[in-house]
């Protein structure tokens, strides 16, 4: 597999380069203090249909790993890093959709804590590329200055989790997502789960059933 340069460092799971047709493709975004290789660990316990693409955020993190952007408090990311891991995620999302064979009409998001916060960054701004979003302990940057399709969002679907014992992002924030999709159009499912700033394998079976459910819609 020839490997493209884009705007992030990103790591792409093998795939079948012998058939010539379109994908499905998850985009996996991580947390902070993680990198691409974090999330990958999901695979096995996920749709085997997906293509699996895995970015890495484009800052040092101080104690180890990268980070999306610098916290000014929970809610309120760093605006110029914020900005500039928008952008390059927007760049990124061109560069695979043009040279892997990614389907532009089933491309999904998944991400957890930070990485949740910039999967709605993307799927609230241009939620015509994305089909579904799995959004893990994250919140929805309403600090930022993007301007969100609120009234766009039917074709969008989200899955939002988040632990109710969660000390990072607490759960008010998931509840506030959950609040701010269920006023628009988009198809959402919301779930809690007895848990602190962590998947569970409650969640993680939750979510992959969801995403399966989606894929058999899409076909």
């Amino acid at each position: 597999m020839q490997y493209v340069e884009s705007s992030l460092e990103y790591r792409i799971a093998p795939y079948d380069e012998q058939r010539d047709d379109l994908r499905p493709t998850l985009v996996l975004l991580h947390g902070r203090g993680a990198n691409e290789d974090d999330l990958l660990g999901l695979v096995p316990y996920l749709s085997p249909r997906f293509l699996f693409i895995a970015a890495r955020a484009p800052f040092a993190f101080p104690f180890g790993g990268v980070t999306w952007y610098d916290l000014q408090e929970i809610g309120s990311p760093n605006g110029d890093q914020f900005a500039e891991s928008y952008e390059r995620l927007v760049r990124f999302l061109n560069d695979i959709q043009k040279h892997y064979p990614v389907d532009p009409r089933q491309t999904f998001l998944l991400g957890f804590s930070m990485g949740t916060v910039m999967c709605y960054s993307l799927a609230l701004t241009m939620p015509e590329r994305i089909r579904g979003v799995v959004a893990h302990s994250g919140y929805v940057p309403e600090a930022s200055s993007l301007e969100f399709q609120w009234g766009n969002l039917g074709q969008t679907s989200f899955f939002v989790a988040h632990g109710i014992y969660d000390p990072v992002i607490p759960i008010s924030f998931g509840r506030r997502a959950n609040e701010l999709l269920a006023k628009t159009n988009a198809p959402l499912e919301y779930r809690e789960y007895p848990i602190q700033h962590e998947m569970s394998d409650e969640s993680l079976h939750d979510l992959s059933g969801w995403l399966v459910k989606h894929l058999d819609a899409a076909a």
